[in-house]
């Protein structure tokens, strides 16, 4: 993926979001908190592999039992109205998704609506904000020995509560901004010199395997 146009994307995933939370009649599957991108593109490579976006996302606060079993006879998936919202899946059936047990699953649903499935780009959707998700990916990556788990730290934020950083995003267009490589970030984190190459190595296999749209779901 060329540079800018990774960069236009991310942009263009921070509009959505943002005219979401400033239009009541505009909708996501569930409320969005935080917009990251992280690895390749914060490093200022051109071309990337691969478009990382982070999406931190809030609970539904409130369900509506009896559209979601209207929904759920209609579609076939359980939970809409519940882990996602009604009024987006009244708006965006195509997007509808479930997981494996026939649930809405929102980081699917938010995939679907932002990223189109042949587009090279990654989306992670946490509950809990991208540095904090970074500490937790990592503990519990070693913990499990699943070094290929962990999360990039190396992230810019682009919005956050109701803001967009414009400055961030042009100083990513620019090259501007100094990261480490992703085994000496790794070691700032607190890994040894072996285990955060190790753990390096594996992060890059596993991005290299991947092809097209994918997401992962994370609650902290």
């Amino acid at each position: 993926m060329d540079r800018d146009a990774a960069l236009d994307r991310a942009a263009e995933i921070v509009d959505i979001v943002e005219r979401a939370s400033s239009d009541a009649g505009v909708h996501l599957p569930v409320p969005v908190r935080e917009v990251w991108v992280y690895g390749d593109v914060a490093l200022g490579l051109d071309p990337l592999d691969r478009l990382d976006v982070y999406v931190t996302k809030d609970l539904l606060m409130r369900g509506d039992a009896d559209r979601e079993a209207a929904f759920e006879e209609r579609y076939g998936i359980a939970g809409i109205g519940k882990t996602v919202d009604a009024d987006w899946a009244d708006a965006h059936p195509e997007h509808l998704r479930a997981n494996d047990s026939g649930h809405a699953a929102p980081e699917r649903c938010l995939a679907a609506h932002l990223v189109d499935d042949d587009e090279p780009i990654h989306l992670e959707v946490c509950n809990a904000s991208f540095s904090d998700n970074v500490t937790q990916r990592l503990k519990g990556a070693m913990a499990r020995g699943a070094y290929e788990e962990i999360l990039d730290p190396r992230g810019v934020c682009l919005w956050a509560d109701g803001q967009r950083d414009d400055e961030a995003l042009a100083k990513l267009r620019g090259g501007e901004i100094a990261f480490p490589t992703l085994s000496g970030a790794l070691e700032m984190l607190g890994l040894d010199e072996a285990d955060a190459a190790e753990a390096a190595h594996a992060v890059r296999e596993r991005r290299a395997a991947a092809t097209g749209r994918t997401v992962r779901g994370d609650v902290v």
